[in-house]
């Protein structure tokens, strides 16, 4: 029978660091992303192994996500807690809502209140708004940080950190989990080795060049989006990649599956 051979966390993503900032408001009406004090917590949705040089690593689609239960719910927004006044000296600002107020994070008594006096010392928010890459030991050894807010900020600002595809829902996501990394792939084609991250909430695949796993390159975004404001997917949940030589078509393939549209598409990659 299989057996668990060993466990390991994977810590924290610092949201107060230089290219990790994060747009933690639905309230403020615009794109805005800052640092904040608060950590991400890498919740991943799915994982894929590849191997390159003989070395295997595992990407993670970083999403993150609550226990809401009857009789139990481990999250809240931040405006509701109490914040330790030291570790927050301007507690009030930060509880507003256009700053990190609707932001939901883990209550106290998962994580948070450090000296156990009842009042949160650190705030932990779900997933990391990321893709990650970790060597076979559990060690990260690449992050995407704020790659993907940043991208739509650029590119698809209409459609900006939605719900279910729709521009009418821009910002919608801000204070949950942002572009919800949801799904995960790996595919090599040729000599190159491809990762294909599905966006929940967001919607569409963004595709990293990851050959070399400590220093992947953005590749494309394979974008679901309308002009007219809807989208041809929404939701990606899962993501299988076909090579050419198991693929009826000869070609290499990406399957995506959608639970929101209820929808099933097939890409040619080429």
């Amino acid at each position: 029978a299989d057996t668990i051979k060993s466990d390991k966390g994977l810590g924290f993503k610092d949201y107060n660091l230089a290219g990790n900032g994060i747009d933690a408001s639905d309230r403020d009406g615009k794109i805005n992303i800052q640092t904040y004090p608060v950590k991400g917590v890498y919740m991943p949705d799915a994982i894929a192994a590849f191997t390159v040089a003989g070395n295997t690593y595992i990407i993670s689609a970083n999403e993150g996500d609550g226990r809401d239960y009857s009789g139990y719910l481990n999250e809240a927004r931040i405006k509701s807690l109490s914040l330790d006044p030291t570790a927050f000296p301007t507690a009030t600002t930060l509880k507003q809502d256009t700053v990190l107020g609707r932001l939901k994070v883990l209550t106290q008594d998962v994580i948070g209140d450090t000296d156990g006096d009842g009042d949160i010392d650190e705030l932990y928010s779900f997933g990391a708004r990321s893709f990650s890459i970790w060597d076979a030991a559990g060690n990260i050894v690449w992050d995407s940080k704020n790659d993907f807010e940043k991208y739509f900020e650029t590119n698809h600002p209409t459609f900006y950190n939605c719900t279910e595809g729709l521009a009418s829902k821009k910002d919608d996501r801000s204070d949950d989990k942002g572009p919800e990394p949801e799904a995960a792939t790996v595919g090599k084609i040729g000599s190159k080795y491809y990762a294909f991250i599905g966006l929940e909430r967001q919607g569409g695949i963004m595709v990293y060049d990851v050959t070399t796993p400590t220093a992947p390159v953005f590749e494309t975004f394979i974008s679901p989006f309308k002009a007219d404001g809807t989208s041809t997917d929404a939701g990606v949940e899962g993501l299988s990649f076909v090579p050419a030589k198991n693929s009826h078509t000869g070609k290499n393939l990406l399957i995506a599956a959608h639970e929101v549209s209820g929808t099933t598409t097939i890409f040619q990659i080429d």
